[in-house]
């Protein structure tokens, strides 16, 4: 992350799209605000295991740590999101109780975090967990302060994307060409592709102003810059018509 600062300036500034940055410590938090960012993430968890391999640390050190982030980025006047990972399963802890996601996204939220993101890191989850999930989870926090993010290794993101705007979620996180992973889970795929989420979405009425087309070609243009398949299933579906 040594050269976040670099790609944040080299960013143009839009009205219409946030730009957040991922901030492990204050030193980071203070790289992010002097580099113009507006809006900082926090990245916690709900397996005490995957929060020890991932940041170094206990869920409750984390949170030592977070608290310290938020209020400097409060006195900035910075947004700030929260991540939870592991909501459904951890590779080292097996199932995660809906309860313990319920209490660390609360506390996420205690902090000041305005948005929730309940993360399938390892991508296992179905439709009925996710749906029993998300209502447990908005016992404790209101669902518009709530988000998804689901990474496809089952082909079940679609699924679980469309089982959580049943519940009332409004707000998914996904990639282009469903880039990302998870480096401590064996056979992790990406992030949801965000054409296939468009679709979804498109499908179902909803208006995501989007264009398209553009998408579809940047997906195919990044995943060519990477030297990999594209692997958006509707981004592949879309190309081809379009070449008829």
């Amino acid at each position: 992350m040594a050269d976040s600062s670099n790609v944040i300036k080299a960013l143009k500034d839009s009205q219409s799209t946030k730009y957040t940055s991922l901030v492990p410590n204050e030193k980071g938090l203070e790289l992010a605000y002097s580099a113009g960012a507006k809006e900082i993430a926090i990245f916690g968890a709900a397996s005490e295991a995957f929060s020890q391999k991932n940041i170094n640390c206990s869920i409750d050190k984390s949170f030592e740590n977070f608290s310290k982030v938020t209020k400097l980025a409060k006195q900035f006047n910075m947004a700030i999101r929260g991540y939870v990972s592991c909501v459904i399963a951890c590779p080292y802890e097996g199932k995660i109780s809906a309860d313990v996601v319920a209490s660390v996204s609360e506390r996420m939220y205690d902090l000041g975090c305005y948005e929730i993101s309940l993360g399938d890191t390892i991508g296992v989850a179905t439709p009925d967990e996710t749906r029993n999930l998300i209502r447990k989870v908005s016992s404790a926090i209101p669902i518009e302060n709530l988000a998804v993010h689901f990474h496809d290794t089952y082909g079940q993101a679609i699924a679980n994307i469309y089982a959580s705007i049943l519940e009332g979620i409004r707000v998914v996180d996904s990639s282009v060409a469903g880039l990302g992973g998870c480096p401590y889970a064996a056979g992790a795929s990406g992030n949801v592709a965000t054409e296939d989420v468009v679709y979804l979405l498109e499908g179902l009425g909803y208006s995501t102003g989007i264009d398209v087309p553009a998408l579809v070609d940047t997906g195919r243009w990044i995943s060519s810059q990477l030297e990999r398949p594209y692997s958006s299933k509707a981004g592949q579906a879309i190309h081809a018509k379009s070449q008829k």
